[in-house]
């Protein structure tokens, strides 16, 4: 269960072929981030596409993700595969229909904004009661669905 007991973790490798990529929407130092959908649900989905690391690196963000995301407000792991031939992880996480940032914020009024940092304060705090910290919150790492007034904390 503790995050820091990642190099037990025997990872729980999903099906590759139950998701289909359909445009990059962003990327990192280490991954490059995708939408696409499950295709056996048809649900959108986000699928983060990791360079390659060390295997004790993926365990890692792999057991740190499954211990957070279960908290509120933080964005829900719902899968993690790997392509057989060249062994590449990719992690799938639930799609929030979040509107870009620079174009959202300027539209909030001050009860928004005191809504949506309270989301984020109970997301931190559920992780800081796991014995985690975010480390890079940021406009970017909050995603927000304006219309059904939700936030997801991602990029743990």
């Amino acid at each position: 269960k503790e995050y820091w007991d990642y190099e037990r973790l025997k990872v729980p490798w999903g099906n590759l072929d139950d998701y289909e990529v359909e445009r990059k929407i962003g990327r990192g130092k280490y991954s490059e981030v995708f939408s696409g959908y499950h295709i056996p649900s048809n649900k959108k989905c986000v699928i983060k596409i990791l360079k390659p690391v060390k295997k004790k690196k993926i365990k890692r963000e792999i057991k740190i993700l499954q211990n957070v995301s279960k908290g509120p407000n933080i964005v829900a792991l719902l899968d993690v595969v790997r392509d057989d031939v060249t062994r590449v992880p990719c992690l799938v996480f639930e799609h929030v229909n979040a509107q870009d940032w620079k174009t959202l914020y300027p539209k909030l009024s001050p009860a928004d904004i005191r809504f949506y940092i309270y989301q984020v304060l109970k997301a931190l705090d559920y992780s800081h009661s796991q014995g985690l910290m975010h480390r890079d919150v940021k406009p970017h790492n909050v995603m927000i669905d304006h219309e059904k007034r939700e936030v997801r904390l991602i990029d743990w």
